[in-house]
């Protein structure tokens, strides 16, 4: 932590409510600001929408009884889903009231609030607990958090509106022993370097704020012994590298911003002195952009690690992070485009900011780049890699994970690579093995297949050796290390990521370089892969593609296996996978074309060693059909020394079903081979459209590893 701000935060601890005389609202809402937004309701189109739908759900709330049932199912059950339904009701109500002025929705959030004081100390740790610490209201502590963020703020809302003896029967029964629960019993994850411990650090110190409790502020931004060697400072320091990527990965750096945000900028309203957005060169300001980079030009996050993949950046703690950035941070006019695209704002000081600016047409195209994300507190555990070309209806993009394991939610897959074109996923990624609270599927939770598939190597487009999946599937030892960042360019013919990873298997060194490289004759860049593995040792070798789409096309025949389907393994997630169709190639090269949303996509391949590919796809071992249907072509090769998979991949051609027209449905390329000069220089030579081409590859270049000559 930054010692400037340790004093400071000393400093100003013992005067922050002296200072700043304490008023309501002060959140996302301040009270000077709630004309303001009244007008700009009348004004401004997009805060106008966005707050006719919550008003909506704030009448429907008070249309129906209060219901605040004794807690009793886990995720996505009855009681569940109704105090997660209470919690926004508050939440809405509150806003409703700051804009109306009707006391109605004050009526609403005072009586669940005092129904809640009523019941909440009589409730034990919950009955359907996880393995994770279990909360009182819901099935985890960290549900319990979620629910006070949201609470506190409609409390904060109707605060002036609410008699003093309903206050202090609120905060006697309710708040209080929120906070000794909080604080006390789950005082591990207050003090915990994890998403779970920022929802928690952010309940504690916005409660703190709006209840005039200065202990909380400093335990939130300190740690439970309010010594800074733990706490929301500690957090920022350790859980994003000096690119703003955070430790989990996209999926779970979006959950993670909105505690963080909205804790900011309680922060920034109560203690501006301390000028949080600009703690670590503006640390969140680097976060909330990195969050949305790490999007395909759809909205949707990369799906690495445990990732829910429908997730997009119209998720509401973007829509937020989006509008405290551009209110607070930096108006940055690209901000308003994704405002635009996300199609609603938050009923705040930064909602009416931005839908004002987006009605003055001052919004700009959002640029995504080619970039490295780094990963670690000093950028020092790799990164994830990304590559773009096109404009934003229809770009290519690929993904390179070379960062470090993401905690608990990591997967074991080290160099696997993503790419999208024309809007859809082309190699994707599976995800998290899991129906988020749908309880029928595992109770909502993740299912075992999370484990035994989704987290394996084999799930993954990167490569198996030995049929074992990296650090044997260990979290122990794939924490203590990260691949390596081994190059970048990105220029307008050739773009290109290169990363290394020495530590997931015991004396095999692994490298992956990825690139676009512009070919005049065709639609699009190639795709070029070239992945090494490197060993003493023989071994096997399987690297995967998954693919979406249909096979319409291949070098070689193909003679599915029809009558009898067998996995391809016992154990590493090769259980869950069915052998659909096993081919020795003859020349050891090849090409496969697939049909993928309209649009042709042909990978070629190429290898010194005797070459099998096995098609295959999930199902197998899955008796409770929890896995999603995903189909790949697997390479497989036997080898010791320098083992070379070669991939080249060109997009061509299209198809209008209404036409009924196909044009270019065959490839471009013909006659790929190799010249090699050694392991780590090479030739690749082909015809594109008949014109001779010839890609020189030198691996030990510093800036020019893929030349085109």
């Amino acid at each position: 932590m930054e010692k400037k701000y340790l004093y400071t935060l000393g400093l100003f601890f013992c005067l922050v409510f002296s200072a700043h005389a304490q008023q309501h609202p002060n959140i996302l809402i301040t009270k000077g600001k709630v004309e303001a937004i009244r007008q700009g309701i009348e004004q401004y189109p997009l805060l106008k929408t966005s707050y006719l739908e919550i008003v909506q759900q704030a009448d429907a709330a008070l249309a129906a009884p209060i219901n605040v049932p004794v807690p009793k199912d886990g995720g996505g059950g009855v009681t569940h889903e109704q105090h997660k339904k209470n919690y926004t009701s508050i939440y809405n109500c509150g806003i409703a009231y700051q804009v109306s002025g009707d006391k109605k929705y004050v009526n609403y959030v005072r009586d669940i609030l005092l129904d809640y004081a009523s019941k909440y100390e009589k409730w034990p740790l919950h009955p359907a607990k996880k393995d994770q610490e279990p909360g009182r209201i819901f099935w985890q502590s960290l549900n319990d958090f979620v629910w006070q963020v949201y609470t506190i703020q409609g409390y904060d809302m109707v605060y002036d509106a609410l008699a003093v003896k309903d206050r202090q029967q609120i905060e006697k029964h309710l708040f209080k022993p929120i906070m000794q629960f909080f604080t006390v019993d789950c005082k591990k994850t207050l003090d915990w370097i994890h998403n779970h411990g920022t929802w928690c650090l952010a309940a504690v110190g916005m409660t703190g704020y709006v209840l005039n409790q200065p202990e909380y502020v400093q335990m939130a931004l300190k740690g439970s012994k309010k010594d800074g060697k733990t706490g929301y400072m500690v957090q920022l320091d350790e859980l994003f590298s000096p690119d703003g990527y955070y430790a989990e990965g996209p999926y779970y750096q979006r959950y993670a911003m909105l505690p963080f945000i909205i804790l900011a900028k309680t922060i920034n309203n109560y203690q501006p002195e301390l000028k949080i957005f600009d703690y670590r060169d503006k640390i969140l300001s680097k976060a909330i952009n990195t969050t949305l980079q790490t999007t395909y030009t759809n909205g949707f996050f990369f799906p690495v690690n445990d990732a829910i993949k429908d997730k997009s950046f119209e998720s509401p703690e973007i829509v937020l992070g989006v509008n405290i950035a551009y209110a607070d941070i930096a108006a940055e006019p690209e901000l308003l485009d994704v405002a635009q695209r996300q199609k609603k704002v938050t009923i705040s000081d930064g909602g009416l900011a931005v839908s004002k600016d987006i009605a003055e047409g001052k919004a700009k195209p959002f640029k995504y780049i080619s970039a490295w994300f780094r990963d670690g507190a000093k950028g020092d555990q790799g990164g994830l890699g990304v590559l773009r070309y096109g404009a934003n209806e229809d770009q290519q993009c690929i993904v390179l994970k070379a960062a470090s394991q993401g905690m608990g939610h990591g997967h074991f897959d080290r160099l696997n690579i993503l790419y999208y074109d024309n809007n859809t996923e082309i190699f994707p990624d599976y995800g998290a093995a899991r129906f988020i609270n749908i309880e029928s599927k595992g109770g909502g939770g993740y299912l075992k297949e999370n484990n035994t598939w989704a987290k394996q190597t084999v799930a993954h487009n990167t490569l198996v050796v030995d049929r074992a999946s990296h650090f044997n599937g260990k979290l122990k030892g794939a924490e203590q290390t990260a691949s390596q960042i081994a190059g970048f360019k990105n220029t307008p013919e050739v773009q290109y990521l290169y990363a290394k990873e020495n530590k997931a298997y015991e004396g095999v060194a692994l490298s992956r370089l990825v690139g676009l490289v512009t070919i005049p004759e065709l639609d699009k860049p190639l795709l070029v892969d070239i992945f090494q593995a490197q060993s003493d040792k023989e071994h096997h070798y399987d690297l995967p593609f998954w693919y979406k789409g249909h096979i319409v096309a291949s070098s070689f025949p193909i003679k599915a296996n029809t009558a009898e389907l067998r996995p391809l393994g016992t154990d590493n997630g090769y259980q869950h996978i069915w052998n659909t169709a096993e081919v020795q190639l003859k020349e050891n090269a090849g090409f496969i074309s697939v049909l993928n949303n309209y649009r042709f996509y042909t990978t070629y391949f190429i290898h010194d060693l005797p070459l099998k590919i096995n098609l295959a796809r999930t199902g197998a071992n899955d008796p409770n059909m929890n896995l999603t249907q995903a189909n790949a072509f697997i390479q497989s090769v036997q080898g010791k020394g320098v083992t070379t998979f070669i991939n080249l991949t060109e997009t061509h051609g299209k198809v209008d079903p209404v036409s009924e027209t196909v044009t270019s449905a065959k490839p471009s390329i013909t006659d790929l081979a190799i010249q090699k000069d050694s392991d780590t220089k090479f030739r690749l030579t082909f015809l594109a459209e008949g014109k001779q081409h010839q890609l020189y590859i030198d691996l030990n270049a510093n800036d020019n590893i893929i030349k085109i000559q």
